[in-house]
C-alpha cells in the first residue's frame, strides 16, 4: 500500500485561512476550526483524530493586565475561528462582561494588550504571551468548567465524500505521526514553553465519544 503522502498535495496555512480554502473548494480536506463547519454546504468529519483539549489547553487564551470585570476592549485573533466563537459564547453566557470586540488584522494587536484592553491569542504566540501577561484565561479550561466536556478546536473536515480506503490510510498516517511527537519536539526546540507537556498533556488528539458530544454541543450553540 503506497503511503498517503503519494496521494495528497500538502498545503500549509493558519486555521482560519484553511477554513476559507475549504469553503471555496481550493482544497478537498483540511484541519479546520470547527466553527467554520456551518459555512460548508456539505461536509464530512473524516478522521478519528482532532485538535482537542480535555481541559486546560495553554495555547488558546484571553490575555489581560486586569481581571475580567475590568476589561473594556478585547482584540480577536485573526488566525482563529473556533476560539473566537468560544470566547464570544463565554462572554455572553458565562462571564457576564460587555467589552468592545475588535477583529485584529495582523500581529500588531498584541501590542495593544495593556491597560483595560485584552487580547485573544492562539498557537505558539499564545505560549509566548504567557510570559508577558498578568491574567490568563484558558478557554479550554473555561469550557470544561461550564459544560463538563472536552473541547474540539479543529477537526479533519472534507467538503465531499471521500473513499473509505483513503480515510483508513489517512487515520493510519495520523496515528504514525502522533507516535513521533517526542522526536519532532527534539528536532524543533521551543524555548518559551515545555512542548513535551504541551503536546502530551494539554492537547488531546483522539476524537472519542466525549469529544464528539462536546463538538455537537458547541455546534448547537453556533446555530
Amino acid at each position: 500500500m503506497p503511503p498517503i503522502s503519494k496521494e495528497i498535495e500538502l498545503v500549509e496555512a493558519y486555521p482560519s485561512r484553511l477554513a476559507d480554502m475549504l469553503v471555496n473548494n481550493e482544497i478537498d480536506l483540511g484541519l479546520i476550526p470547527v466553527a467554520a463547519i456551518p459555512n460548508l454546504p456539505e461536509y464530512q468529519i473524516i478522521s478519528d483524530y482532532c485538535i482537542g483539549a480535555e481541559g486546560e489547553v495553554a495555547s488558546v487564551c484571553l490575555f489581560s493586565e486586569v481581571p475580567l470585570n475590568k476589561i473594556t476592549r478585547i482584540y480577536l485573533d485573526y488566525q482563529s475561528r473556533s476560539s473566537v466563537a468560544l470566547l464570544k459564547w463565554l462572554i455572553l453566557e458565562y462571564w457576564g462582561i460587555h467589552p468592545e470586540l475588535i477583529e485584529a488584522q495582523d500581529e500588531n494587536y498584541r501590542d495593544e494588550i495593556k491597560g483595560t484592553s485584552a487580547g485573544l491569542i492562539i498557537g505558539d504566540r499564545a505560549l509566548q504571551q504567557r510570559k508577558l501577561s498578568t491574567f490568563i484565561y484558558d478557554l479550554g479550561a473555561e469550557w470544561r468548567f461550564v459544560t463538563g466536556l472536552p473541547f474540539v478546536f479543529a477537526a479533519w473536515v472534507s467538503n465531499k465524500k471521500l473513499e473509505k480506503e483513503f480515510i483508513e490510510k489517512f487515520n493510519v498516517a495520523n496515528s504514525l505521526g502522533l507516535e513521533q511527537i517526542d522526536k519532532i519536539i527534539n528536532q524543533y526546540p521551543f524555548p518559551d514553553y515545555d512542548l513535551i507537556k504541551y503536546y502530551n498533556f494539554h492537547i488531546s488528539y483522539r476524537l472519542d465519544e466525549k469529544k464528539k458530544k462536546g463538538l455537537e454541543l458547541f455546534l448547537s450553540y453556533l446555530k
